[in-house]
């Protein structure tokens, strides 16, 4: 069960985190100091400690953090020292994009079939992953065990989807429709409107303007 005590942009930030501290060790770097991660992901030194003070005690005063040590611990706070089966609904040029990015699979995230209720795409293998028929879900999930489910539909079909994730025991939802799904309190959704992120740099850029 996640813990919802813990602020959503701290976990949003372990996640910089953990980019830079792959690309530190990337380098070569075996220590780094709390001023220099910070630095490297846009926050305060200050801010950086309280976020993994959440978790422990981390790193040496007048020493700093081991690069390789801190990167296995955040990555185990995160649950991405595993790997997670995911399906996905909507195969249209959105989720077809998901399926074929190839670092979703480096990070431990794996999509082990899809859904679409369009007869063309039905049958199609993207990416070595079979598209199936929405209403094969409860027969696919008795052969592949799936944690976390992925929505690509226009909005219209969104909760649709989601409840049938949910009626057969998926608790993790990426939702991409720009709809706000209902869920019961055990279940975890996350929306991510792309559309929102477009809406937002134009009124910044429209304010240098």
């Amino acid at each position: 069960m996640a813990d919802f005590k813990i602020p959503g942009i701290t976990v949003y930030r372990l996640g910089l985190y953990v980019r830079a501290l792959e690309r530190f060790l990337a380098e070569g770097r075996e220590l780094i100091s709390s001023e220099e991660l910070a630095r490297e992901c846009g926050v305060n030194s200050a801010q950086l400690r309280k976020d993994l003070s959440y978790f422990g005690q981390f790193g040496v005063r007048g020493v700093g953090y081991s690069v390789p040590q801190l990167l296995k611990h955040i990555r185990r706070i995160l649950g991405t020292d595993r790997e997670w089966h995911m399906i996905l609904a909507g195969v249209g040029h959105l989720g077809q994009a998901l399926l074929n990015y190839e670092l979703l699979a480096k990070r431990g995230f794996k999509f082990v079939a899809a859904f679409d209720i369009d007869e063309k795409k039905i049958g199609r293998v993207v990416n070595d992953v079979y598209v199936y028929s929405l209403e094969q879900l409860p027969y696919v999930l008795r052969e592949h065990q799936v944690d976390i489910g992925v929505i690509t539909t226009p909005a219209s079909a969104a909760q649709e989807v989601a409840d049938r994730f949910i009626e057969v025991g998926i608790k993790g939802i990426l939702n991409f429709a720009p709809v706000r799904i209902q869920h019961p309190p055990d279940v975890v959704v996350e929306h991510s409107d792309i559309t929102i992120l477009f809406d937002k740099l134009a009124f910044y850029v429209h304010r240098l303007d």
